[in-house]
């Protein structure tokens, strides 16, 4: 669903490319930077896309770079279904020392979503550093997050660094769909062992600028939209197209779509959402901000909510939203329509259910011609993970040492992430700050995906740091 946030979490759009980071001159890397732009640039130039790409591939190349830090077969765990061969991913282990503490999990995807070299400015599949960032498909979707949790793992093992807890490092494939095969679910229900533990840090966090360079609010994500897809069908004897009539399929399914694009679902408030709204808002210190506030405060303030809803972002957070994003219908260029149909996308509150967003699709277009069916869900519901001190405390203290002034945001993502299927096994999953994204959401998913470089290295360093704090805590 990430920015370094996957999907546009907290963040309003804009246009303008951050005129600090064009003036930005990097500074000489370390040796160890140098060695962690390799890794990054690895990772982003292996295609990992479910069309032209592999995910087997990439964690060939990750299990060597593994092994030469010096885990061995018994701390490597490769696993694929040999229906889709190119969609392998890899586990390893950290040993810890208390033989009581649970595992720490780092899950990433290695997949990507498809890009289109006609359509992007550069070569997607190049890692491009060009103005202060990073272009190419997945620089923070989702292989910036990745290279740190592979790098940290390495230095580790390499370091000899004994954690308390045992340190685990998850990558799958098919995250960004485009195959029924998805390994974050698949090791939830076949070797739930290999990711058992306390919590996990997964994508979905991260911070925004004031697009300029500037980090203004990290964010902590704190659980998540669930994905629901509905079909909106509607059906016709037809006939030729010489003798029209108004029964048309095509056009009762585009009277359907008019009142679902008319319907807004009631605002609702989490602890996760109450407590982002009155934190980012006072942040903010405009009206937005002070509509945010007010909000967080009163709900019910129909005055603050039609300020808030102004950002789309914000309006998303405060509801379920459903939106048309395929069609089909008819059958010859000559001949009445006897079928069109439409998907609806659906990101669903927590606390409501399919079969309710599923009742007020079929309410809204009122029309007993026109029918509306769940489609198989992509997962299971998301379980909001608790606002737990001992991981949002350790990770307020590091925001405040990298990032002065931000604060962090606990965020529901509107989005999705592999996280529902952890949480579906009891293991709570917690998207961390460290890297940022600017307000319109870096081309993630879109054309000319990138990053800033600084987001990159100073990421690197907060989330390193984070890992051994919660690998060191009882």
């Amino acid at each position: 669903m990430r920015p370094s946030t996957k999907f546009l979490t907290a963040f309003a759009l804009a246009a303008a490319l951050p005129a600090a980071a064009r003036a930005q001159t990097p500074a000489p890397l370390r040796p160890d930077q140098t060695a962690f732009r390799a890794l990054y640039q690895e990772l982003v130039e292996t295609d990992t896309s479910a069309t032209t790409g592999s995910c087997t591939a990439l964690a060939d190349k990750i299990e060597a770079r593994l092994r030469q830090a010096g885990y061995g077969d018994g701390q490597i765990t490769r696993f694929a279904d040999p229906n889709y061969p190119k969609e392998g991913g890899i586990v390893a282990v950290l040993p810890g020392t208390s033989k009581t503490l649970k595992p720490l999990l780092l899950l990433g995807h290695l997949d990507v979503v498809v890009a289109k070299r006609e359509d992007w400015t550069r070569d997607p599949y190049k890692l491009v550093e060009e103005n202060g960032y990073f272009y190419g498909r997945g620089t923070a979707d989702m292989k910036a997050m990745d290279a740190i949790w592979i790098d940290a793992m390495t230095r580790f093992k390499a370091q000899g660094y004994r954690p308390k807890r045992a340190i685990k490092l998850a990558l799958t494939c098919g995250e960004e769909g485009g195959s029924p095969f998805n390994g974050a679910e698949w090791l939830t229900k076949n070797r739930p062992d290999l990711v058992a533990a306390e919590f996990a840090l997964n994508e979905g966090g991260g911070g925004r600028t004031d697009g300029k360079g500037k980090v203004v609010t990290a964010s902590m994500h704190v659980g998540e939209k669930a994905v629901a897809q509905f079909r909106v069908e509607t059906t016709n004897p037809g006939g030729h197209s010489s003798v029209p009539v108004r029964d048309n399929a095509i056009y009762e399914l585009a009277d359907a779509l008019t009142r679902i694009r008319d319907l807004e679902f009631p605002l609702r408030m989490s602890p996760t959402t109450q407590a982002f709204f009155a934190r980012a808002g006072a942040a903010r210190g405009d009206d937005l901000g002070k509509a945010m506030v007010a909000l967080s405060k009163d709900p019910t303030d129909k005055a603050a909510e039609a300020i808030v809803n102004t950002d789309r972002s914000y309006h998303s957070m405060l509801r379920t939203t459903c939106v048309a994003t395929t069609l089909t219908g008819g059958h010859a260029d000559n001949a009445l329509p006897q079928r069109a149909s439409a998907n609806i996308n659906c990101r669903v509150f927590p606390g409501e259910t399919v079969e309710s967003v599923r009742a007020a699709l079929a309410a809204a277009i009122n029309d007993p011609k026109v029918t509306v069916t769940t489609r198989p869900m992509r997962g299971p519901l998301a379980q909001p993970p608790p606002l737990d001190p001992k991981v949002i405390g350790p990770a307020e203290k590091l925001v405040a040492k990298y990032y002065p002034g931000a604060p962090l945001v606990p965020t529901m993502s509107t989005g999705a992430t592999d996280g529902i299927f952890l949480e579906a096994i009891g293991i709570p999953s917690y998207g961390p700050p460290g890297t940022f994204s600017d307000p319109d959401g870096n081309g993630t998913h879109g054309l000319n995906e990138r990053l800033a470089v600084r987001a990159l290295y100073t990421g690197r360093e907060l989330l390193t740091e984070l890992v051994k704090i919660y690998a060191d805590a009882d």
